[in-house]
């Protein structure tokens, strides 16, 4: 159990469904998707608004509300009750369950109550917790539990984007509604009405309005018995409503009554099961937040005093302060500045800008569009900004207007003098690109500039307004509504609306690159941004657009082969079990393996008694029967029939007959690229099954793939920022590393090295270098720990540079709280101080590996910036259109593939200048595979 620290009784009540769809909906411009398709944005949100509880405000008691299916009292009062309410999204319908399970996972208690809406429920356990002597804190963003705020039970509402969370007591309350207890409210509730939930109010009353007539009369029923003493229109409409202000009230007050027995000891704090939420994490491609849970131990403190048991390494939907008190952000926005916005739809007067923008060194533009696709999208309008609150929009009716008139811009955009600033400008790029326009020059994108700052944090920019500017831009969704069948397009947005919203955008662009650039020129991260990260934008932008093409046939064929293999290893596993069962079901396959086979007599289990089958369980005992791994590769082949044969042949261009995956930048904190849609950087490729799937990537008629690899770079880098002579002259003499590693650790001949030697000596190698410990290499390699310390001991003696550099990096760690790559990229190192050895042992791997595998990444990045240049000036019918981790894919015509391979072989060897050569293993096939 976490105890607590003082004697207080913290109680945290979380409204489970206001909580979740405020998640899902932070996530709505850039969903979280995994390689399965499912939308995990409504679960990840969810989990870091636990996590801001958790590691802020370290509750003695927790739990969370729900509402019940089916009807309320409300709606035997009253049948019109929320009726004009969507249904629930999909993707949150589908989350919930999971949500449930995390929850459960926790050990935190999930309560709900027939008939109640989860206000109701947590009304009267407010009340309850109060009679027992808690502080309560009722976790919602609905204002309408202002109403149950009182010295004991408080308001918490949950940070905004790029602000702090807000906690309301009665004078906040007080304060916000203009009134003299909490309890009044209700009545301002009441004469407000709620258009979402159906609630009548007082037609013609709205907040304001409300907000002094409660404070001038106390309540709506004294408001009512008083009503002769207003004037006017309000007279009329508190009279004429009189009913329905009063009915009105009903609904909106909080039931405290529920019947519900309050048990403190359920709510108590308790130890979190590891094993299910790894499990669960797994399932939902968590993987950050899996690799955390090994990191963290249960009721452990951090440096900073605050319970770690989240992930916020892909940004936080909140801020990383304090709590405050106020009622409200201090955030600027439009209303409250002088801006000067023209809208711009006669070609003489977009003529006029194109002559005002060819006289600028830069300008910071955008794209509103049909589609969030930019390779469908049709261009709505153009906004522009060079000057601080002032800019102008470009409007096109429609999409033949815009055909027609954006080439009277086109000139701008293909000047290569000029700098085009952006946020994600490579969308714009491609939205361009659509209307035969090639942006040129140099690029500026803010959200690339604040990734290379702060790679840990998010990087939209109503983020990076908030967070910088102190401004709060006008949201999407007061333009076009919130996602769903009711959606509106860009096109049906009033022109005031959208000249405000769109010029906004180029405007806050444009201010926050005066902010960026500075700052990475102070940082010394501005050569990394304007020679690697910035021009490698057109780059990807030319793969995304080029695509590649996906033999559906083959894979077709494939998945009745796999469906087939997957039907053989059921019946396989069916007879080394001795009974059927459902092998997907975890408890079942525990039953099977640890009752009824006996595999281990002391096989973990979950909190709810069921044993742990994830894969590292199972990996632990695959030499105990042959079942093990058979069930491991049935899971294999299921999930690769489900994440990419039958998915990939659905996100073919119907355009293009082409995939078109999706770069991140922006994502991984290393500096690697990460893809979506498919997500390349997963397919398998290290056994038999996995390998078919790149097979059926294919080139166009009378062209053939290259495939170039850089071999072992990352050993590479080693040699060469650790300085090791032995391991320096190893790569020279051009010998394999992994038999000359295995020859000095093992202390025989090079000519003597085993299969086995070699095996062992290459996951050292690759392991080491990682900062991989005794017990880690002996889980690897199934041997014992006193084996795997032996190895790593004489890895050491024979590499002694590689230690001494590992021990500089996480000195210079400590020291400057980050290290850096060969081209200056930095990874902070925020834990490497921490108490809690096993987060500062993850800050120290990553002081070794950082700038290894940032450098990697640099330099596969240079490669492609140079190589895509040699293509443009050259005549060869050749294209760039994969990248994947240390390989690079082309398109190229039969004819051409040799002075392709010149090419790319050369700027990929000399990328940059190493003690140990670069070295680029290439092939050719007329599929992926062939040629890799």
């Amino acid at each position: 159990m976490i105890m607590p620290e003082t004697k207080e009784k913290k109680l945290f009540l979380l409204d489970a469904y206001a909580l979740i769809f405020r998640s899902y909906y932070a996530f709505i411009r850039n969903p979280r998707i995994n390689s399965k398709g499912f939308n995990t944005s409504a679960i990840f949100g969810f989990l870091l608004t636990l996590d801001e509880i958790l590691q802020k405000q370290n509750p003695t008691h927790i739990a969370v509300v729900f509402d019940p299916p089916g009807p309320t009292f409300r709606h035997e009062m009253y049948k019109e009750y929320k009726a004009n309410r969507d249904a629930t999204p999909e993707d949150i319908r589908l989350a919930v369950p999971y949500i449930k399970e995390i929850l459960e996972a926790y050990s935190i208690p999930v309560y709900e109550v027939e008939r109640y809406e989860a206000d109701d429920l947590i009304g009267t356990m407010s009340r309850q917790a109060y009679e027992t002597g808690f502080d309560t804190f009722m976790m919602t963003p609905d204002k309408d539990y202002a109403q149950l705020v009182n010295e004991k039970v408080k308001m918490y509402k949950p940070a905004t984007r790029g602000g702090a969370a807000i906690v309301l007591g009665p004078e906040e309350v007080c304060r916000e509604y203009e009134i003299t207890d909490p309890g009044q409210v209700v009545d301002v509730l009441a004469l407000m009405g709620d258009s979402a939930d159906n609630i009548p109010g007082a037609p013609g009353i709205g907040p304001k309005t409300a907000k002094k007539l409660i404070s001038e009369f106390g309540s709506v029923d004294n408001l009512i018995k008083n009503s002769d003493k207003l004037k006017g229109r309000q007279k009329e409409i508190i009279e004429n409503n009189k009913d329905g202000i009063l009915f009105s009230k009903k609904l909106v007050t909080i039931e405290t009554s529920v019947p519900f027995e309050f048990r403190e000891e359920e709510m108590l704090r308790k130890k979190i099961n590891k094993e299910r939420l790894k499990e669960i994490f797994s399932e939902l491609e968590f993987r950050s937040m899996a690799e955390k849970l090994d990191s963290d131990t249960d009721g452990a403190k951090r440096s900073d005093g605050r319970l770690l048991t989240g992930d916020m390494s892909q940004g936080s939907l909140f801020d990383q302060g304090t709590i405050t008190t106020e009622t409200g952000s201090d955030f600027n926005n439009l209303s409250q500045k002088d801006h000067d916005y023209k809208r711009l739809e006669e070609e003489d007067d977009i003529r006029g800008l194109a002559e005002m923008l060819m006289k600028l060194d830069e300008f910071c533009f955008d794209t509103e569009t049909s589609s969030i696709n930019p390779l469908e999208s049709e261009l709505v309008a153009l906004s522009f900004s060079w000057n601080k609150d002032q800019g102008y929009l470009v409007y096109f009716q429609d999409d033949d207007t815009a055909k027609r008139r954006i080439e009277i811009l086109k000139p701008v955009f293909e000047n290569e003098n000029i700098r085009k600033v952006g946020q994600n400008i490579k969308f714009d790029i491609q939205v361009l690109a659509n209307y035969g326009i090639q942006v040129r020059g140099e690029l500026f994108d803010t959200m690339i500039a604040h990734y290379l700052l702060e790679p840990d944090m998010r990087h939209n920019m109503d983020f990076l307004a908030e967070t910088y500017l102190n401004y709060k831009p006008i949201p999407i969704e007061s333009l076009i509504g919130e996602k769903g069948r009711n959606q509106k397009n860009m096109r049906s947005v009033a022109l005031e609306k959208l000249t405000e919203y769109a010029v906004e955008d180029a405007d806050i662009t444009n201010q926050l690159k005066q902010l960026f650039r500075p700052r990475l020129e102070s940082e010394n991260l501005f050569k990394l941004a304007t020679e690697i990260e910035m021009p490698l934008i057109p780059v990807l932008a030319q793969m995304e657009r080029t695509g590649v093409i996906l033999n559906e046939q083959a894979l077709k064929e494939y998945s009745e082969v796999l469906r087939q293999q997957i039907i053989n290893l059921e019946g396989e596993i069916y007879e080394l079990a001795g009974a059927e069962f459902n092998i997907a079901s975890p408890k079942q396959l525990g039953d099977i393996l640890f009752i009824k086979l006996r595999l281990d007599d002391k096989a973990k289990k979950t909190k709810t008694k069921q044993f742990v089958t994830n894969e590292e369980a199972l990996q632990r005992l695959s030499d105990r029967h042959p079942i093990i791994n058979k069930v491991l590769e049935y899971r294999g082949l299921k999930k690769l029939l489900s994440t990419y044969v039958e998915a990939l042949p659905g996100l073919i261009s119907s355009t293009t007959g082409r995939i078109h995956t999706s770069y991140n930048q922006a994502v991984a904190a290393t500096g690697r690229l990460s893809s979506n849609n498919p997500n390349l950087q997963n397919i398998p490729i290290r056994d038999e099954s996995g390998r078919e799937i790149r097979k059926a990537f294919i080139p166009q008629d009378g062209y053939v793939f290259l495939s170039a690899d850089y071999s072992q770079i990352e050993l590479r880098l080693m040699a060469h920022l650790s300085k090791d002579r032995g391991m320096i002259d190893d790569f020279l003499s051009g010998n394999d590393i992994h038999a000359a590693t295995a020859s000095k650790i093992f202390g025989v001949n090079p000519d003597q090295v085993s299969r086995e030697m070699r095996a062992k000596a290459k996951t050292a190698n690759f392991g080491i270098i990682y900062g991989i410990s005794a017990f880690g290499l002996s889980q690897r390699l199934n041997i014992s720990r006193t084996e795997a310390r032996e190895l790593i001991e004489g890895y050491f003696a024979s590499y002694p540079g590689v230690k001494k550099y590992m021990e500089i990096s996480i000195e210079k760690g400590r020291e400057d709280g980050y290290v850096t790559t060969m081209f200056g990229r930095k990874r902070y190192l925020r834990d490497i101080h921490s108490r809690n050895s096993l987060l500062r042992s993850n800050s120290e791997r990553n002081a070794i590996n950082a700038p290894i595998q940032g450098t990697a990444a640099d330099i596969i990045k240079i490669a492609m910036i140079r190589i895509h240049n040699r293509l443009k000036q050259s005549d060869m019918e050749a294209r760039m259109i994969l990248q994947v981790h240390d390989e690079l894919i082309f398109e190229v015509d039969e004819n051409d593939k040799y002075r392709l391979r010149a090419i790319v072989v050369d700027e990929m060897q000399n990328a940059c200048r190493l003690d140990v050569p670069l070295v680029v293993e290439h092939g050719y096939g007329r599929n992926w595979l062939e040629a890799h």
